[in-house]
């Protein structure tokens, strides 16, 4: 799971979340040792620990689900002041549900106010110091691009479009003009023409980003420089890294056939059926008042079955019947199957509800169930758009070599869409999950999964 780690927890971000996590932990303890004393504090620093550590627990939680660790765009000091404070309401809310089930981790509202005052000043000093390391582009590696066409662009855009970025583009090589280059890096026509960078080690890693490799590739500079210490790594490797998804368009086969990943060894494969059954049946017991409930408002709403069975694609290319509730009209599809579509009117009331909820996908659980379905794992498609994608997208038919998911990398990572164009950008976060398939990249699915019903984002 390295490259999992390495695009969402950065060095960088790992100790920005522990950093901000201690901070708020000591904040409390401080204000316990000062209002209690050194006496009371000392004979109780286990309980007094443990009541710190749930309010930290909770309090970044929070953060966590208002994107205050996405920081990836720029946000100014007082939108991160508001989020913050929002994020902190609701984990007072949280708070005050556990301490009425557990009133012994109760703390005191002379302490817990206190507190909160200053944790909510220590983290705005802390993320004030973090944002202005961001600004000032410290601590970040000095990358040079060999290339200056299409692909070098992308990369370039992907290193320097994000504010939280750990490179930094030093220079690019070749002939022509990036069409990316927001700093004005130097574009020189060989490696050799960046001796004085390379000698004093101002450049730590070269990505080679050619869009045409035959003949153009300097191999023998770039073995001088793997020598020297400097890291040299492929776009394509360098672009699923940082990413987290793969460049499809541009990887070939033999990529694919050689590198890591790619399987799901049988003892793996078993302990996540058997988790999919577990989590499947335990939900299901859980959300069946949900799933009664949604199942009167469908039949009441408008003529037609409550549950809507349609065919997909499942693994192995075999043909299963998903179970939905029906969120649209019944005679949605008269004039054949069609991609679904922004507002689309042949969407219901109670399926509109139902579909930003993702009530709809509940019964697909008894497709899990029934081991047609995982949990996580690429999302089903339809056997006629199945067709249509895997002509006009490479590597579409690997998809169907894992079983398909109710939600999925993509599901989480990219917009709702349904066209062809989104069909591609879905496939380079799916196949990076069948790169990276495990246990723990699918509970971090699930997390994220999770955050994305509560907030209600890419439903349609």
């Amino acid at each position: 799971m390295p490259t999992l780690f390495n695009k969402h927890y950065s060095l960088r971000a790992i100790i920005f979340f522990l950093g901000e996590g201690l901070l708020i932990f000591l904040s409390l303890l401080v204000v316990d040792f000062f209002m209690l004393g050194s006496g009371l504090f000392f004979l109780d620093l286990l309980l007094n620990s443990t009541r710190a550590l749930l309010v930290t627990l909770i309090f970044q939680l929070c953060l966590y689900f208002f994107d205050q660790y996405d920081l990836s765009h720029e946000l100014s000091l007082s939108d991160t002041f508001t989020r913050m404070t929002q994020a902190f309401g609701i984990g007072c809310i949280l708070l005050g549900a556990v301490y009425y089930t557990a009133p012994f981790m109760i703390i005191s509202n002379k302490i817990f106010w206190t507190g909160y005052l200053v944790i909510c000043l220590s983290v705005s000093i802390w993320r004030g110091t973090y944002y202005l390391i961001l600004r000032k582009r410290l601590f970040v590696q000095n990358v040079l691009l060999v290339g200056t066409e299409n692909l070098a662009s992308d990369i370039a855009r992907i290193i320097e479009g994000v504010q939280d970025s750990t490179y930094r583009v030093r220079g690019f090589v070749g002939d022509g003009k990036p069409s990316y280059n927001p700093h004005n890096a130097p574009v020189q026509p060989t490696i050799e023409d960046f001796e004085h960078l390379l000698a004093n080690h101002e450049i730590e890693r070269i990505i080679v980003a050619l869009d045409d490799k035959r003949g153009a590739t300097p191999i023998n500079t770039l073995l001088d420089c793997k020598m020297r210490g400097i890291t040299v790594e492929q776009s394509t490797s360098f672009y699923e890294r940082v990413t987290g998804k793969m460049l499809v368009e541009r990887i070939a086969p033999s990529w694919i056939i050689y590198s890591d990943g790619f399987s799901l060894s049988r003892w793996k494969y078993h302990v996540k059926s058997l988790l999919d059954l577990a989590f499947s049946v335990t939900l299901l017991t859980l959300t069946l008042p949900v799933i009664l409930i949604t199942a009167i408002l469908v039949k009441f709403e408008s003529p037609g079955p409550v549950f809507y069975l349609q065919e997909r694609v499942g693994e192995g290319n075999r043909i299963f019947k998903i179970i939905k509730f029906r969120s649209m009209r019944q005679d949605a599809e008269k004039d054949g199957a069609v991609w679904a579509r922004e507002n689309d009117d042949r969407v219901t009331r109670v399926g509109h509800i139902i579909r930003t909820l993702r009530i709809d996908e509940l019964p697909q659980l008894w497709n899990v169930i029934k081991g047609e379905m995982s949990l996580v794992g690429p999302r089903p498609e339809r056997q006629i758009f199945v067709d249509q994608l895997a002509k006009k997208i490479p590597y579409y038919a690997i998809r169907h070599k894992l079983r398909p998911g109710i939600t999925g990398w993509a599901q989480v990572c990219y917009p709702y869409g349904a066209s062809e164009l989104d069909a591609l950008k879905k496939l380079e976060y799916d196949l990076y999950y069948m790169k990276n398939v495990s246990i723990a990249f699918d509970l971090i699915i699930i997390f994220k999964t999770v955050k994305t019903v509560l907030f209600k984002k890419g439903s349609r």
